[in-house]
């Protein structure tokens, strides 16, 4: 199966996902999510990226990134996934003994409407949905978390304010469930790497920056039925 073409355009939002190798764990206690919040804060630093919003999860995290300029997104995320790498390898003492993450990210471009809210709900709501915490905020983990409680000290990870104006009954939008709708959409796009927005947008950006491979679904194509065919298709 081929793969999906990669983009690295700036001026959009990006969902962008990874997932820790065979299964394991990316972080096995607090010192390694810290480790992981204060690479993502020396990128924002270094790189001038955008973060909108998070969530670390034991397996896996999501990241919501708003690059400035063409080849932002591609330089930040090879950065700071080398960089943990090291970093995690280096503290666990396991220096040549495989791969922390499954293979390169996946991301999915992001139209700047309501849209952007339902990526950066389904992002902060991760961990109430998997049943690690009865509250979405309470998820210590996440661009939520830092929303609502965390107080600035020098070194942090600094949010960046979103193209969109964000509900004011934010927190309580967040712990309510998605439509299965939602949902759908939402996976779809993390599969195959389709952008995310009204329909219109999506086929005009896919024509665009060559992303309609992204549009189709993956498999392959039926066979047509014929006289000549047995049952079982063979």
């Amino acid at each position: 199966m081929p793969r999906a073409p990669r983009v690295s355009i700036g001026g959009y939002a990006y969902h962008v996902l990874n997932r820790a190798s065979a299964r394991g764990q990316l972080f096995r206690d607090d010192i390694e999510y810290e480790r992981f919040e204060s690479l993502l804060a020396s990128g924002v630093e270094r790189f001038g990226m955008r973060v909108l919003g998070y969530c670390l999860m034991p397996n896996h995290w999501h990241l919501v990134l708003w690059p400035v300029d063409d080849g932002d997104l591609s330089r930040f995320m090879q950065w700071l996934t080398v960089s943990h790498t090291q970093r995690t390898h280096a503290a666990r003492r396991t220096i040549g003994q495989g791969h922390v993450y499954q293979g390169r990210f996946k991301s999915f471009l992001i139209s700047s409407d309501e849209h952007l809210l339902t990526v950066l709900r389904y992002v902060e709501r991760n961990a109430l949905k998997a049943g690690l915490v009865g509250r979405a905020e309470t998820w210590r983990w996440s661009s939520l978390w830092h929303r609502c409680h965390r107080r600035r000290h020098e070194g942090d990870l600094r949010l960046a304010s979103s193209p969109i104006d964000m509900p004011r009954n934010w927190v309580e939008w967040v712990n309510a469930s998605q439509t299965e709708a939602e949902e759908r959409a939402l996976a779809t796009s993390v599969a195959r790497g389709r952008p995310f927005g009204a329909e219109d947008w999506v086929q005009r950006l896919a024509s665009k920056h060559g992303l309609e491979q992204t549009l189709r679904s993956r498999g392959r194509p039926k066979v047509k039925d014929s006289g000549a065919e047995s049952a079982n298709g063979t």
